[in-house]
């Protein structure tokens, strides 16, 4: 029997709202749906019978899964047992697989059909067995895999402690390889609350989530707080401009999450001009801040747009500019969120800045990551004081609003000028013919380093690298101008839509040595 548990522990949500509103569906699962009384009784259930199997707090559960009810369904039955949810993406190679499950050592993987493959793949190459098995009412539901105990390690049983970890999420590792961050049932219930107090969910909402859930955004950007307000999450596993543009007509989508891509692929949909967008009265961007002729497109849709920073560590919700701030500060990543404390320091110094300045964001709340697991020289690394340093180079202004300029690392030294690639991009992404851009700075014998561009151009409209490079020069120091232009088919990009910059630089290099080879 499930003991009762902490005060901000998630377990708690379903068994409120299968008391207040059992029958309302908590999730549209591609037209199978789930009530909250279903929701709540199959993932107790679960929880009950995995603690029966021997598993306890803090064994981690793994997944190799799309977006699912089934997913859901684990998640709270973890959440209500102590056990720590680890999805995993898959969109990794094998070898990338195995190496975050030999970080997680879960208890247990849980694999979807479709990606058996995958899984096995990886499987294959660790060197200790794994107890495996499958989501769901005809999977884990049914039938419990014991765990595999290779150590004499005790099995913990006690009630659920709002500091218990709940989610381990690995980074995106476009810089390094991925860590695993620990978060608390408090951090994911302080981020959820700081949410709702910028960006509303009511239980008569239907939210559209696309956002993978092996990404943090996929649980703590809308869908636990509709799950906590008692609301209809749509969940899709991909995404799909056209079949996204239906669902907002047919489901009544009212509000949803994206990047500003989404947004962008949305808007050039052919159907977009006619689709009904009348009930989608809010939705909330992410990633990177809504350009200003894409924000007027939506806007004359009469769809409010919430814009935001935010970081895996920090669960994710830090910075917010609401719909209301949108056209006077294009741009800007806006304010803390409630509950949220942010400052600005001295890159080199580490020293607190005041007022208008420019430097390393620090974040402070409960919402702060516990830690990356079993890395402690990592931890230590961005947990100082307890601030927890982003590693991004942030602008405050004198209302107190804050622009992400870009990535500390990813920011190059050209003959002693500090360069942003985000500034570029910005400036490139200005272009008519430019649909996608990614900058490095890159080796360079006379200047320490230059900035190359790698474009993906839009079709239908002509250019070269002449005329973007011309098209910079009117609108940027010389020193910030690209020295060149490479035009490629696509950017590679993180689940997170974040540009793997460090791939393009490695690149680079290779393409740099095999042409000093062929001299």
């Amino acid at each position: 029997m499930i003991e009762r548990d902490g005060l901000h522990t998630l377990g708690r949500w379903t068994r409120d709202r299968a008391i207040a509103t059992p029958h309302r569906v908590a999730v549209d699962d591609r037209g199978v749906v789930l009530t909250y009384i279903d929701l709540d009784c199959r993932s107790t259930n679960l929880a009950e019978s995995l603690l029966q199997a021997g598993y306890g707090v803090g064994d981690r559960i793994a997944t190799v899964t799309g977006n699912s009810a089934d997913h859901v369904v684990l998640f709270f039955a973890c959440a209500k047992a102590g056990f720590i949810l680890v999805p995993l993406s898959w969109r990794l190679t094998p070898r990338e697989l195995a190496q975050q499950l030999e970080t997680a050592d879960p208890a247990l993987l849980l694999i979807e059909e479709e990606f058996s493959s995958l899984a096995g793949e990886a499987l294959n190459r660790l060197l200790s067995p794994m107890a495996v098995g499958s989501l769901g009412a005809h999977g884990i539901e049914r039938k419990i895999v014991s765990p595999i105990r290779t150590t004499t390690e005790e099995v913990i049983r006690r009630p659920v402690r709002d500091d218990d970890a709940l989610l381990l999420i690995f980074t995106s590792g476009t810089l390094e390889q991925a860590k695993a961050a620990i978060l608390t049932h408090a951090n994911c219930f302080w981020t959820n609350l700081s949410l709702s107090r910028t960006a509303e969910i009511t239980r008569g909402d239907t939210v559209l989530a696309v956002m993978p859930q092996y990404h943090v955004g996929g649980w703590n950007i809308q869908p636990l707080l509709a799950w906590w307000m008692g609301a209809t999450v749509v969940l899709e596993r991909t995404f799909d401009p056209g079949r996204v543009l239906k669902l907002i007509a047919d489901r009544g989508i009212t509000t949803m999450m994206g990047v500003p891509a989404n947004y962008l692929i949305l808007a050039e949909h052919p159907a977009f001009a006619t689709t009904d967008l009348s009930s989608l009265s809010h939705a909330i961007v992410g990633g990177a801040p809504m350009p200003e002729p894409l924000l007027r497109v939506w806007h004359e849709r009469g769809v409010a747009l919430t814009q935001g920073y935010g970081l895996t560590e920090a669960s994710p919700n830090v910075l917010c500019l609401p719909d209301e701030e949108a056209r006077s500060h294009i741009g800007s990543a806006g304010k803390p969120y409630p509950h949220v404390e942010v400052a600005v320091t001295d890159p080199i110094t580490g020293e607190i800045l005041q007022g208008v300045c420019t430097g390393e964001l620090m974040v402070r709340g409960p919402g702060v990551f516990a830690g990356y697991f079993r890395a402690p020289d990592a931890t230590k690394a961005v947990l100082r004081n307890g601030w927890l340093a982003t590693g991004d180079l942030v602008s405050r202004d004198e209302d107190g609003n804050y622009r992400i300029i870009d990535r500390i690392k990813d920011i190059f030294i050209t003959g002693g000028e500090s360069v942003a690639p985000a500034e570029i991009e910005g400036i490139l992404f200005g272009h008519p013919a430019v649909a996608d851009v990614s900058v490095v700075g890159v080796p360079d014998d006379r200047w320490g380093e230059v900035g190359v561009a790698w474009v993906v151009l839009r079709s239908g409209v002509a250019t070269d690298e002449t005329d973007l490079l011309t098209f910079c020069s009117s609108l940027l120091a010389r020193f910030k101008v690209p020295k060149q232009i490479i035009f490629v088919a696509e950017i590679p990009r993180s689940a997170s839509n974040k540009a793997m910059r460090r791939a393009l630089l490695a690149e680079w290099k290779t393409a740099s040595e095999n042409r000093e080879d062929a001299k």
